[in-house]
């Protein structure tokens, strides 16, 4: 029997080549919104640009809006705010830290990306925790191919985080993509290597660790049913990439021109 949800597991290369369309105009909508994250500005000014951005320029659907009832077009998540922060006219001060994920819609298929922004200066613990972030989920995509099991991925964000004081998140994690937002596997920051599904060629998912200064603990508003935050207050990190299994190793879908980092990584 099927597990319900594991039938698109593995794409059709039709689906592979628009998912690569998505995934490098969630890139530049990264690339293009960075100028623009200054102190002064408003979430919600951040957020127009880019719904501005996905439907006129590139021509997409951005996958956040209404979806399941969110409000706004991309999530902006500010210094305690782990992940699904609502847009508002909150401005942006000096020493900000901020997540912006991005997904869109293109030619029925999904490309998701997240990445840190800092306001002007900001203290060294705020620095190194979304160095380590990135560092984290460069770690997990190095290990990823054909073979290797989930639990590989969360061993090695857990490695990067927690020798440097950080926790990484429970409640949230990354998700297989394509035609869906979120589709199966789920793809855990946490846990112990060779346990899991092993990875197969044709997969497409995300991995976004979010990672804390303080406690893993997080909490949900109760008003707005969506901005997590830290439990404790403490700042919060995340970075994201949509990735292809390769027969011989990954491909980063939603690679940006700024990252020192290689598109593909060969095993063989």
């Amino acid at each position: 029997m099927v597990q319900k949800g594991m039938t698109n597991l593995i794409k059709t290369p039709e689906q592979i080549e628009k998912m690569r369309v998505a995934g490098r105009l969630a890139a530049e909508q990264l690339e293009m919104i960075a100028p623009y994250v200054q102190k002064g500005v408003t979430t919600d000014e951040l957020n127009q640009l880019c719904h501005n951005y996905t439907v006129d320029v590139q021509q997409a659907i951005p996958a956040p809006l209404n979806y399941h009832g969110y409000p706004k077009s991309v999530c902006i998540s500010l210094n305690e705010v782990v992940c699904h922060g609502i847009p508002s006219h909150k401005k942006l001060r000096e020493g900000d830290i901020l997540n912006i994920d991005v997904t869109i819609i293109k030619d029925g298929v999904h490309g998701d990306s997240s990445a840190m922004f800092i306001v002007g200066n900001t203290t060294p613990l705020k620095r190194k925790l979304c160095q380590a972030a990135q560092d984290a989920l460069y770690a997990a995509i190095k290990l990823v191919r054909p073979g290797i099991r989930l639990g590989d991925i969360g061993a090695a964000c857990q490695q990067i985080a927690e020798p440097q004081g950080f926790s990484v998140v429970r409640d949230f994690c990354g998700h297989g993509i394509g035609e869906g937002f979120h589709e199966e596997p789920q793809i855990l920051h946490y846990g112990l290597p060779g346990t899991g599904m092993e990875l197969q060629a044709g997969m497409t998912f995300t991995i976004e660790p979010m990672l804390n200064a303080g406690t893993y603990k997080c909490k949900v508003n109760k008003k707005d049913g969506w901005t997590a935050t830290t439990r404790d207050g403490q700042p919060s990190a995340q970075w994201e990439h949509t990735l292809l299994v390769t027969d011989d190793g990954v491909e980063v879908l939603t690679l940006r021109s700024d990252e020192d980092f290689p598109r593909k990584i060969s095993h063989s």
